[in-house]
């Protein structure tokens, strides 16, 4: 991935502002869980985006704009405890999940702490607006997470609902990101609607390719059971795009009780089909969108990280695919 000193310097900052905020409690056994889940790491795109986006737009990266990655990075780590609930999930990133290790309710307690404490450090540590811009990303997160569970192990479900969902449920955090990455600049109205509009590009770009991943790359490489998401009922993207009349009729009438050996045969059907040209051909497209979304900016290395990420993730993602 592309990056500058600038940048280098300041990622190590929002790791030390990520943990402050995730081992707040005054209770020792929900910063445990708390502290394990943010310290499993991650890509930390949403703070690359965010440092080079305040870094192209005013040239300095402020302590603001630490917090607002910290806080976005917190946001969505809470928002993974309470999937890895509703998907009953047991590990994440080699860690043992806060459901599998303490149970269910303790789980929903841990995240809506997480998600608590980023809103709050946005309200005291940056501003009022940018306090109500991650509640409103909240908000949109649950509404999409909503819809993709209304949709669940249904094979007629459109391609056209599976992107509003994650637009809304992916999209959301980048998107939020990137809007208070101009918030803290200091950005006018035009750049602040440009950023956000790269964030909600890039967010669509970001799943789309991980929900390819989970059905053209391998266990070994995803670190994690490929196929998962069909296992779980949520017909993706890409699935939905490709997906034969036979396979369809599969799913109807399988869906919940798929076993190992039918999923496999599905994605070994998916993956000699045109699932992964034809994504990859979406996802192009979809980077290039994400980089004209861009605002006019002066030349400088932080815009040319914000150029350079779209096509750089579509070719990492291209190259994990088995």
């Amino acid at each position: 991935m592309p990056t500058i000193p600038a940048l280098a310097d300041a990622l190590p900052v929002v790791e030390d502002e990520i943990r402050r905020l995730a081992t707040s409690s005054t209770l020792p056994i929900v910063n445990t869980f708390s502290g394990r889940i943010t310290a499993a790491g991650g890509k930390r795109l949403r703070s690359v985006l965010i440092l080079a986006g305040s870094l192209a737009l005013s040239g300095r990266i402020d302590p603001k704009a630490v917090t607002s990655a910290a806080c976005v990075e917190l946001l969505h780590a809470g928002s993974l405890v309470h999937d890895d609930l509703m998907d009953n999930a047991v590990e994440r990133r080699g860690v043992r999940t806060v459901n599998a290790e303490w149970g269910a309710g303790p789980a929903v307690l841990v995240g809506d702490f997480m998600l608590a404490r980023a809103s709050q450090a946005a309200l005291e540590q940056i501003s009022p607006y940018a306090a109500g811009r991650l509640a409103e990303a909240v908000a949109d997160l649950v509404e999409g997470q909503v819809l993709e569970v209304l949709d669940l192990f249904d094979p007629h479900r459109t391609p056209e609902n599976a992107l509003r969902s994650i637009a809304l449920k992916t999209g959301a955090l980048f998107r939020v990101g990137c809007v208070l990455a101009a918030h803290v600049a200091d950005a006018d109205e035009e750049a602040t609607v440009r950023m956000s509009e790269y964030g909600a590009h890039f967010g669509l770009l970001f799943q789309i390719l991980d929900d390819l991943l989970d059905l053209a790359s391998t266990t070994e490489r995803l670190g994690k059971p490929a196929g998962n998401d069909v296992r779980q009922g949520v017909y993706t993207f890409p699935l939905l795009r490709a997906v034969t009349d036979g396979q369809r009729d599969l799913l109807a009438a399988r869906g919940r009780e798929l076993t190992d050996s039918e999923v496999s045969d599905l994605l070994r059907e998916l993956r000699t089909s045109s699932l992964v040209p034809d994504t990859l051909a979406y996802c192009t497209s979809l980077a290039a969108q994400t980089v004209h979304a861009l605002p006019d900016l002066p030349e400088s290395d932080a815009l040319g990280v914000l150029r350079e990420l779209p096509g750089a993730y579509l070719d990492w993602a291209a190259s994990r695919i088995a």
